[in-house]
């Protein structure tokens, strides 16, 4: 695949469940670019459809849930199209890790920290000439127990951990909170995956070891030359850490480019107010009015206009389509539209 290409590019994806009440529409139209080497950061508040973005993108929707329309390019193959089997031999934990949000409840509190992370790396064993093919469970030859194990200890002291070697011996239950996500960050580069999905992991934690967990993911990126989708609510978290931004709202996508432009000149209304709900960035913390609609009673058109203070007429009767307003900045608002009846046709 040639170098300029993103490593991932998603378009028009859209995902829906069905339940009991219905079916909903979480994911409409979704976007997504992730270049090479960069960490893009996925924003919105809670109920926008972040978490089901990760879980279409690793092939793990819950029961119900179906990809209906849309790609999912990663390097070239779309993942949508491939099996469960695919999926867990090539994809999940290998090509692209995962960082899961709650570090007490990742790991598990009767096994030791190493059977856990040589789980990982037994599973997705290359085929290496000293044995049967990769898979859970399979009996590792002692070289590659030993190899293995060599790289775990690279990895725990790549992410800070005191005394490596003993700290595989240990217990889940031995370690603090954020010894315990640097031990799943650990996991995640285990099989050196060329992309990262970090979905909110930093939530659970102190706000010191916050920042302690930013700084090592910001590191080890560029050490490891992985590229990073890292998930958040919280802006103060994109602009220390993200290249780049993609906010949704709703399950669209309203708006996405450099970090530092559209923190500085955002031009959707939800990202303008997303960015003005931050201490950081605004002295006047008057909120949102109204909360995320329902996947269930999703509205028409552009789904943020009952709670936009610039929306027109046309808001509510088409979905608003992408419209190019600098290098790589791009919005999904009739405001940026040449004029009403070009709107009134979106």
């Amino acid at each position: 695949m040639h170098q300029d290409q993103p490593l991932l590019d998603i378009r028009g994806l859209e995902v829906s469940i069905h339940g009991l009440e219905g079916t909903a529409q979480i994911l409409d139209h979704v976007d997504l670019s992730v270049p090479r080497g960069k960490i893009v950061g996925v924003v919105g508040e809670s109920g926008c459809g972040k978490s089901t973005l990760v879980r279409a993108i690793l092939g793990i929707l819950p029961r119900g849930g179906r990809a209906g329309a849309g790609t999912i390019d990663f390097e070239g193959l779309d993942l949508l199209s491939l099996s469960e089997s695919q999926l867990s031999r090539t994809i999940r934990g290998k090509a692209i890790g995962f960082i899961p949000q709650d570090p007490y409840l990742a790991l598990n509190p009767v096994f030791r920290v190493g059977t856990q992370l040589l789980e990982i790396l037994a599973w997705h064993e290359l085929e290496d000439g000293e044995g049967s093919a990769p898979g859970l469970g399979r009996r590792l030859s002692r070289s590659a127990r030993r190899r293995h194990r060599a790289r775990l200890v690279e990895l725990l002291r790549a992410v800070q951990i005191p005394d490596p070697e003993q700290a595989l011996e240990r217990y889940p239950h031995q370690f603090s909170g954020g010894q315990r996500q640097r031990l799943l960050i650990a996991g995640a580069l285990a099989c050196r995956p060329r992309l990262v999905i970090a979905d909110e992991p930093t939530t659970a934690l102190d706000v010191t070891t916050q920042q302690q967990i930013l700084g090592l993911l910001k590191e080890l990126a560029a050490e490891f030359q992985v590229a990073m989708i890292f998930v958040t609510h919280d802006f103060g978290v994109v602009a220390e850490l993200c290249d780049e931004v993609t906010v949704m709202y709703a399950g669209q996508t309203v708006e996405s480019g450099r970090t530092a432009d559209i923190l500085e000149r955002p031009r959707h209304p939800y990202t303008e107010a997303l960015i003005g709900c931050h201490p950081d960035r605004s002295t006047d913390l008057a909120g949102i009015p109204g909360s995320v609609p329902s996947p269930l009673a999703q509205p028409a058109g552009c789904r943020f206009h009952p709670r936009c203070p610039s929306a027109r007429p046309v808001c509510s009767k088409a979905r608003p389509r992408v419209v190019a307003t600098g290098d790589d900045h791009d919005v999904h608002c009739v405001l940026f539209y040449q004029d009403a009846r070009e709107a009134a046709l979106g």
